[in-house]
C-alpha cells in the first residue's frame, strides 16, 4: 500500500476474475462512478451491513449477528474483557485467530470428504472434480 501525503490516501490493489470486473465496471458507469469510488462505496456499505429493503432503498442493517452464533460485538467484548484495553492490530489478531481455527476445520473436513485438494501446482486449494 502506497501513501499519498498530500491527500492523505493509501492505494490498495485487488486482483478480481475479469466477469466481476466487468459487472463492476457496467454497474459503476450505470452510477456515474469511477471505477474506485465505486469500489470504495461497495466496500464500506459492505462494512456496514447496509441490506435492500423490496423497494431497493438502503437501509443500515440493525442485526450484526453472525449465523454461526458469534456476533463481532459479542466477540470484541469477550476479547476486551479477558484483556483489558487492546490496540486496533491487538484487537484483529485476536478476532482474526478464530476465523484462521475455523477456516483450517474447515479445509480439513472439505479435504477428508474429497471435495477439495491442495495443489502447489494451482497455486492453492482447488476443487475436485466428480
Amino acid at each position: 500500500m502506497a501513501a499519498d501525503e498530500k491527500n492523505d490516501r493509501a492505494r490498495v490493489v485487488t486482483y478480481v476474475p475479469t466477469q466481476q470486473k466487468t459487472e463492476w465496471t457496467e454497474h459503476a458507469d450505470e452510477l456515474g462512478m469511477s471505477q474506485a469510488e465505486f469500489v470504495r462505496t461497495m466496500v464500506q456499505a459492505g462494512r456496514k451491513d447496509f441490506t435492500l429493503d423490496a423497494g431497493g432503498a438502503v437501509e443500515p442493517g440493525s442485526d450484526t449477528t453472525d449465523p454461526r452464533g458469534g456476533d463481532l460485538e459479542t466477540q470484541v467484548l469477550e476479547a476486551l474483557d479477558s484483556n483489558g484495553s487492546l490496540s486496533w492490530e491487538e484487537l484483529v489478531d485476536s478476532l482474526s485467530a478464530d476465523f484462521e481455527e475455523r477456516l483450517e476445520a474447515c479445509l480439513d473436513s472439505l479435504q477428508a470428504t474429497n471435495q477439495i485438494r491442495y495443489s502447489g501446482r494451482n497455486g492453492g486449494y482447488t476443487t475436485i472434480d466428480s
